[in-house]
């Protein structure tokens, strides 16, 4: 996670998004870039088996700011089972994304900095909560089922192409950097370093262009032209 960042600027690039191994290590490791999390945990995964390690793959409803029943499965996770414990792993949830791995277990907490994270047992469902600042918040839900490749092809589909797809609509971009992280969302900006915020708003797409350079470790001359719909104007 401290290498490949949260980003969804080929969406809104108009750029497909795609999934295969091949595709994924050109992007993520040959370029540099980062994605999101049907990228990130299907790079993972790959990772994680030729590592020796079995890990699951997954689907969750993503309720941070929706409803269960209006949340559709577009969330992509793992988990591994390991010296008989099972734990969740996340590296691709933007900015709560989870740094170490979690167990599956109803409400210990796995912390790695200044963020916490648990999972708390709903019924038949699985709910990872996180602090954010003083509060406790749902992240996403999820049966735990396995899922199949075949699924979130669908899925990254849906995420990647739909109207009312927030990663089609918003610019979403986290980067790891030393003692925080920088965040951004649309036009705002914030970097946490140290326990301390720092908000800054990007006035134009060159300032953009600059940010990327700056925290995220690539280039990509593009976004001077790029298109995100709930950003009305942009400073030419």
């Amino acid at each position: 996670m401290s290498r490949i960042p949260f980003e969804n600027l080929d969406i809104l690039l108009g750029r497909p998004v795609r999934l295969d191994l091949t595709a994924l290590q050109e992007k993520l490791v040959g370029a540099g870039r980062g994605g999101y999390c049907f990228e990130h945990a299907t790079l993972f995964a790959a990772v994680l088996e030729r590592l020796g390690f079995r890990p699951l793959l997954h689907s969750a409803r993503v309720v941070l700011i929706n409803p269960r029943a209006a949340a559709p499965r577009t969330h992509m996770f793992l988990t591994v089972a390991l010296e008989g414990e099972t734990f969740v792993v996340d590296p691709g949830f933007g900015l709560l994304a989870p740094r170490a791995p979690i167990p599956l277990v109803d409400r210990p907490e796995a912390q790695a900095g200044h963020e916490t994270h648990w999972m708390v047992r709903d019924g038949n469902e699985w709910v990872l909560q996180a602090r954010r600042g003083d509060a406790v918040v749902d992240a996403w839900v999820s049966t735990l089922e396995p899922d199949n490749p075949i699924d979130f092809e669908v899925a990254n589909h849906y995420t990647a192409t739909h109207p009312a797809s927030a990663f089609v609509n918003r610019l979403m971009l986290r980067a790891l950097i030393d003692g925080g992280y920088v965040s951004v969302m649309n036009r705002d900006v914030t970097v946490w370093r140290e326990g301390k915020a720092r908000s800054i708003r990007l006035v134009d797409r060159r300032a953009l262009r600059a940010l990327l350079n700056e925290h995220f470790g690539f280039d990509l001359p593009e976004v001077e032209q790029l298109c995100v719909p709930m950003i009305s104007e942009w400073r030419s």
